[in-house]
């Protein structure tokens, strides 16, 4: 007979905490990179998927990605409406604690992924819209991913695919989603001539500190168990944010002359992203090597949007899209299983190309399929309403026309003409152009 271990229970109610800090705190590290009049409809795009990613995952959610396997590829209803999800231990996932713990620790990973998406098409996109599409991507494309990489029966799994805590599932599934969006969407009016810098980065900077904190709980926790496997985890995941900061100041100061907090802030979460796949299956040394990588890599991923034209607003593809696929990548060749014997070799310790082989095949099949899957999505609700803020609600701000809401009552935009003050305008109606210092954010 199965017995709870309290020690486990606590640690994984603890964990599934700071994992749903995590999107509070995004809203924070979002909302301070866009400008006034978008502060509030931003980080409603975080907060609202807390409540509606909670309620679908207990009406079908987790039933779908982590119920009894269909052909590998998607979880049944049985556990709908929690029917079965109890305070016994379901030993296929996690034999120690509660089942409906493990439920609700994987809950927050679903609630934060949604949340990311946002980042790609902020100050542009419409609330009916947004919810609409968020309801369809999550059930679509988030639930049957998720139950490939870590469903008994996941196609992914069966193969080998290694994934400790969300490289495919969460970053590359939200970054790839957030750059097709943003590229369905369009660019966002007057970009390049209208300045659109951070309007408030010390939110920003808190929303970083929330995420680092909160990722303890996102990859430390998924070993399951208050054990040595989540005490690796936490250390790998502390060295790679750390040096995902040094990467990312060092090629900014180089290229730029400058090291920003913004970078510093940045940086952090670039090296977490990495990490999150491998956690559990790599040493610190290479965590450290995956950090300091995914820094500039991410780094060039962000200006990589001005030469190839796309308006990645706040860079959910180019820290989440691409420090995911290196972080899945670079699994296949620093895992080990000296750190985890429930893992593989990697093509540093094995000398095979095995594992990373099954890590590009996952990380393929991520990509395909949230691209194919958000075209779909998006057509589908963009002929029921449709998705992009006019040009009167994008230039008033999201924050009004969407929510009737200010953060700051009253303020003026400077360049431009928003909420209460009308400042000068070239003759096109276009606020006029201020120069703004060259930030990979702006």
């Amino acid at each position: 007979m199965l017995r709870i271990d309290t020690g486990d229970t606590a640690f994984i109610l603890m964990s599934a905490a700071l994992v749903m800090l995590m999107t509070p705190g995004l809203a924070f590290f979002y909302g301070g990179m866009v400008r006034k009049q978008n502060v509030l409809s931003t980080m409603m795009h975080s907060f609202i998927m807390i409540g509606m990613v909670s309620v679908l995952w207990v009406l079908y959610g987790y039933s779908l990605a982590f119920g009894p396997d269909n052909h590998g590829l998607i979880g049944n209803f049985d556990w709908a409406l929690f029917n079965g999800v109890g305070s016994e231990p379901n030993p296929d996932y996690a034999a120690t604690i509660p089942h409906n713990v493990f439920a609700m620790f994987q809950l927050m990973f679903a609630i934060i992924t949604t949340a990311l998406i946002s980042g790609a098409f902020a100050e542009r996109i419409r609330f009916p819209f947004f919810m609409l599409f968020m309801v369809l991507w999550v059930t679509v494309i988030y639930f049957p991913v998720a139950h490939w990489v870590w469903g008994v029966g996941g196609w992914l799994r069966t193969l080998g695919a290694l994934d400790f805590a969300g490289g495919t599932v969460v970053h590359i599934t939200s970054g790839v989603s957030g750059l097709v969006l943003a590229m369905l969407l369009g660019k966002r009016r007057g970009l390049g001539t209208i300045p659109m810098p951070p309007h408030h980065l010390p939110l920003t900077v808190l929303g970083a500190a929330l995420l680092w904190f909160g990722w303890f709980g996102f990859n430390a926790g998924s070993a399951l168990g208050a054990n040595g496997l989540a005490g690796s985890a936490l250390v790998t995941t502390n060295t790679a944010a750390a040096a995902g900061v040094v990467g990312w100041v060092m090629v900014e100061w180089m290229r730029q002359g400058k090291a920003t907090l913004l970078g510093a802030a940045s940086g952090a979460v670039a090296g977490l992203v990495a990490i999150t796949p491998a956690a559990g299956f790599v040493t610190p040394g290479a965590a450290v090597v995956m950090g300091l990588i995914s820094g500039p890599l991410c780094y060039m991923g962000v200006l990589m949007k001005h030469r190839l034209g796309y308006d990645d607003a706040l860079d959910a593809f180019g820290i989440h899209g691409l420090g995911g696929t290196w972080g899945a990548i670079a699994t296949g060749i620093f895992a080990t299983t000296a750190v985890n014997s429930a893992g593989a070799d990697g093509l540093l310790y094995s000398g095979n190309v095995d594992l990373l082989i099954k890590q590009l095949i996952a990380v393929a099949a991520s990509y395909a399929f949230a691209t194919a899957a958000t075209i779909i999505i998006y057509y589908a609700v963009n002929g029921i309403t449709k998705a992009r803020a006019t040009a009167e609600e994008e230039y008033t701000g999201l924050d009004l026309t969407q929510h009737g809401e200010e953060a700051y009552a009253g303020f003026a935009v400077q360049g431009g003409s928003f909420g209460h003050t009308s400042l000068n305008s070239d003759p096109s109606g276009l606020p006029k152009m201020v120069t703004m210092p060259n930030q990979p954010h702006l």
